[in-house]
C-alpha cells in the first residue's frame, strides 16, 4: 500500500509539474487554445485563492505557510491510514488530495524565484537576472477551462439579472483535478471507507432491540 500511494503522489506530481512547466514556458498570460468549444488552455496564474482573496503580500505568505502546514496534516493522516491499514480506496484518495495539495505548494514557493516574469512574453524558466518573486511568493498556475454551457440570465433573475452565464466559469490546473476526485470518491465512497466496527454494530442492534421491545 505504501508504494502504491508514493507512486500515485509522484505521477500526479510530475504530470501536473509537466503541464504547468510546458504552459509557462510556451504561453503568454491570457493565452488560450482551443482544443474543443468547451475544453480550453486558457494560461493564467493565480496569486491567492478563488476570487483572488488573500492577494496581497502579507496575506501570500500566510496562506503559503497555512498550505505547508495542511500538507503536513494531510501526510500524517495518510501515513496513519496506511499503518491502520484502512481502505485503500480511502489511502488513494487521501494521496491524491495530498499530491494536488503539494503540487499547488511546489508553484507558491519555488516558481517565483525559477521562472522569468511573463505577464507580457513567454516565462523562461531559470532567467539569468532571477525570477519574479522570492521565496513562498510565486503564483500558482492554472490552464483548465471548460466553459460547457454559455448564455444570459434572464432579466427577471435575481442580482445577475441580463449578465452573461458560463459553466464551467473557473480556470484550474491538473492538481485542482487531483484534490477534487480525491474528496468526491471520500464522498462518494464513505460507508465503504469508514465501515462500522463490530462493537458499534452490536451497540446498534442492542438500541434497536430494546426499542422494540419497549413498544
Amino acid at each position: 500500500m505504501v508504494k502504491k500511494s508514493v507512486l500515485l503522489i509522484l505521477l500526479v506530481l510530475l504530470v501536473d509539474q509537466a503541464i504547468k512547466i510546458y504552459v509557462k514556458t510556451h504561453f503568454i498570460m491570457g493565452e488560450e487554445y482551443k482544443i474543443t468549444p468547451w475544453f480550453i488552455i486558457d494560461f493564467t496564474e493565480n496569486n491567492g485563492i478563488a476570487f483572488g482573496m488573500f492577494s496581497g503580500q502579507q496575506s501570500k505568505i500566510f496562506l503559503s505557510v497555512f498550505r505547508i502546514i495542511a500538507v503536513f496534516g494531510i501526510g500524517w493522516y495518510l501515513k496513519y491510514l496506511i499503518t491502520s491499514k484502512a481502505h485503500i480506496g480511502l489511502v488513494m484518495s487521501v494521496a491524491l488530495i495530498f499530491a494536488g495539495a503539494l503540487g499547488n505548494i511546489i508553484d507558491s514557493a519555488f516558481y517565483g524565484m525559477i521562472f522569468s516574469d511573463d505577464c507580457f512574453n513567454v516565462g523562461t524558466m531559470f532567467p539569468p537576472g532571477g525570477g519574479y518573486a522570492g521565496f513562498l511568493h510565486g503564483k500558482v498556475v492554472d490552464m483548465f477551462y471548460f466553459p460547457i454551457v454559455k448564455g444570459h440570465f434572464p432579466s427577471w433573475f435575481p442580482i445577475w439579472g441580463t449578465e452573461d452565464f458560463i459553466f464551467f466559469r473557473p480556470v484550474f490546473n491538473f492538481s485542482d483535478s487531483a484534490i477534487t476526485v480525491g474528496v468526491l470518491l471520500i464522498v462518494f465512497f464513505q460507508k465503504k471507507f469508514y465501515p462500522q466496527k463490530p462493537e458499534e454494530n452490536k451497540a446498534v442492534n442492542k438500541e434497536s432491540g430494546e426499542t422494540t421491545q419497549n413498544i
